[in-house]
């Protein structure tokens, strides 16, 4: 754990449930701010999700305190006042216009607390769709990329809540960036971030390489690739396969003299990357059958000795045990409220060769109430 944090002594009061709202006070909690989860009784309905949300509080919910307060009480209603009037920032992902009902909307606070920047969690920035709920995979399906994802005819959501992640990561980047204009000004603010401007952004390259080459951009399954070799090979131990990518012209003289393709090698036909997409079709079924007949350890052994890009095809769960992340801190164990210990991922950054690290475990709903309820009356 790094000494001293660099968002050590911002306050920070989280009103969210689901995925991106609360990634937004991991983010901010991971680097040292004191995030307060604002809980309803009984807790936050994401803990008791079943099937592919059963991994949603945990992943995303460490380094928060909680609070349990009844919104719809008056006195609810005056606690969650007292913390954002005392707090640096404020999230939410309430649906549009929730708070503002409870009297908790960002107007509320401009008087009582001017220097606060209060982030809104939301579907759609402003435009015509800006009063719509959305989810993850709405956004996913009218913003490109399920259509990108899957077979042609075949929409296909990401394979995790990308958008949720990413679009919470955007909040982080817009309240960084109000922090910095109040250290100049004073002032507060209020940011917002979306998912549907967040799945634009992602499917850019697309758009523009429609407006590049004339030609819409097929969905990724279908695409041409840029590379001749970039693919996923079958080795021969069973049910293990290699992503394999040759990128580069030296790359690939590097990759025809390790794996002992003297022939290719010579091709001055096969020099050039261009080229050498060109005849994929020419290509790809002898590699495929080399790789085919090579163990993988044998494959990644020479893969490596050459510096080629290379990936096994790993399931979520075999991390859990990847060397990598478990030698490099890039694993925190977190307690589930069962008490069962487990190791979901870090942050993923370094700062000063140092990755943000563990200060507080998953809280119990309102383990906190007195501890952070007690400093707003003593203050």
């Amino acid at each position: 754990m790094m000494e001293a944090l660099p968002l050590a002594g911002l306050k920070v009061v989280e009103f969210t449930h689901m995925v991106m709202g609360p990634s937004i006070g991991l983010i901010l909690g991971d680097l040292g701010a004191d995030v307060v989860k604002v809980e309803p009784e009984g807790g936050d309905h994401t803990r008791r999700l079943l099937g592919s949300g059963a991994g949603y509080f945990p992943m995303f919910n460490r380094n928060k305190r909680s609070i349990c307060l009844d919104l719809k009480s008056e006195e609810g209603k005056a606690a969650a006042r007292r913390l954002i009037d005392d707090a640096d920032v404020m999230i939410e992902n309430f649906r549009p216009g929730a708070l503002d009902k409870l009297g908790l909307g960002p107007e509320t606070f401009r008087t009582t607390n001017p220097r606060l920047i209060y982030c809104t969690a939301k579907g759609f920035l402003t435009g015509p769709y800006g009063h719509r709920t959305a989810l993850d995979e709405v956004a996913q399906m009218m913003g490109g990329l399920a259509y990108m994802t899957g077979p042609p005819g075949r929409p296909l959501r990401a394979g995790a809540s990308v958008i949720d992640i990413a679009g919470g990561m955007f909040g982080v980047i817009g309240i960084l960036a109000a922090l910095e204009r109040r250290h100049r000004t004073g002032a507060g603010g209020e940011v917002k971030c979306s998912l549907f401007e967040t799945t634009a952004f992602f499917v850019g390259q697309h758009m523009a390489q429609a407006a590049v080459t004339g030609t819409p951009a097929p969905p990724m399954p279908a695409r041409i690739s840029a590379w001749a070799v970039y693919d996923v090979f079958e080795t021969a131990d069973p049910d293990e396969q290699l992503f394999v990518g040759v990128v580069s012209d030296a790359q690939w003289q590097a990759f025809c003299g390790e794996f002992a393709l003297a022939d290719f090698a010579a091709d001055a036909g096969l020099a050039a990357n261009n080229d050498r997409v060109r005849q994929r079709d020419r290509l790809l079924p002898p590699l495929r059958a080399m790789f085919a007949g090579m163990p993988r350890d044998a494959i990644v052994a020479k893969l490596e000795a050459i510096g080629l890009p290379f990936a096994p095809i790993t399931r979520p769960q075999d991390l859990f045990d990847d060397p990598h992340l478990t030698a490099a801190g890039g694993l925190l164990d977190v307690t589930l409220e069962n008490g069962r210990k487990v190791s979901l991922p870090a942050l993923p950054l370094e700062i000063d060769g140092r990755k943000p690290g563990l200060q507080r475990d998953l809280p119990l709903p309102g383990q906190h109430d007195g501890e952070v309820l007690g400093e707003g009356v003593a203050r």
